[in-house]
């Protein structure tokens, strides 16, 4: 049945307005979907779809370079602008919520399903290699996909979800969140940063993956019970990319108080671009 949002008009009558989910889509092709559930139907509709969709995300990154030109697919050179406004969102975001951990770090887990991605962050990363100070090594690797991992109990501060989620389809989307508001300590937060739509959502036939408008975002935000702290557009992108968003997420109505919940900051990053977190987390 489509879900349906009633707005009231002057004259006392409801007025019927679509959500999210009932807005069309199209593939890389040009295919147009009458809405987000057509598609994931016909992608994801059954066991064995799902698990091919899945199979075939993982494939495609395997054949990708572990380089940041690589996994960008020759836009290397928006790593700097990336970089610096993740840091700045983060760094706010800490002040505002956990203002001891700027003076405290503790160390980074990543989490990445294409094993070669995965060396090169630990490569790069791991405590016996990295040249980087110790608050910006990283702890663990798991070599786990975003659909099937459960962090531990109470770890996180926060989790940092970037250019991954797109692979997840609507329900492990939410079954996700759901598992993973577990792991966070009190106050903890998600960010999201992720590509947005104009409308509705555009289907990668290639790496099996999909980028959804900020309305379809918000909504299954909503689903998993999450509520948006704050949110900023990434600037400094070329014009001929999907625009960029990062959302910081609660589990509670936001109160922007600030307070001294944690006297350090434990991170895990979730990103399907690994090669991007050998960045992300020298921040």
């Amino acid at each position: 049945m489509a879900q349906l949002l009633q707005e009231w008009g002057g004259s006392g009558r409801a007025r019927v307005r679509a959500t999210a989910m009932e807005q069309g889509g199209s593939d890389s092709a040009g295919r147009l979907f009458k809405s987000p559930a057509e598609m994931w139907r016909e992608q994801t509709g059954d066991y064995h779809k799902k698990t091919q969709w899945y199979r075939n995300g993982v494939a495609y990154w395997q054949g990708v370079e572990a380089s940041v030109d690589g996994v960008l697919g020759g836009y290397g050179h928006v790593n700097e602008p990336d970089i610096n406004a993740s840091e700045a969102f983060l760094n706010t975001l800490l002040r505002d919520r956990f203002p001891a951990a700027l003076a405290n770090r503790h160390l980074v887990d990543l989490l990445e399903p294409v094993s070669h991605f995965l060396e090169a962050a630990r490569e790069s990363l791991s405590p016996a290699t990295s040249m980087a100070s110790d608050a910006h090594k990283a702890t663990n690797f798991y070599c786990v996909p975003l659909q099937e991992f459960t962090p531990e109990s109470g770890r996180y501060d926060v989790i940092w979800i970037q250019w991954c989620i797109g692979h997840l389809a609507d329900d492990d989307f939410v079954s996700f969140f759901k598992r993973a508001k577990d792991g966070l300590k009190p106050g903890g937060l998600f960010v999201v940063k992720e590509n947005i739509a104009r409308n509705g959502f555009v289907l990668d036939n290639e790496d099996r993956s999909i980028t959804r408008s900020d309305l379809y975002f918000k909504e299954l935000f909503s689903r998993c019970g999450l509520h948006i702290y704050t949110s900023k557009d990434q600037k400094g992108f070329p014009e001929e990319l999907f625009a960029v968003k990062m959302y910081a997420l609660t589990t509670d109505m936001p109160k922007r108080v600030h307070g001294t919940r944690s006297k350090h900051s434990d991170v895990i990053m979730l990103n399907c671009f690994i090669a991007k977190l050998l960045y992300i987390t020298e921040l």
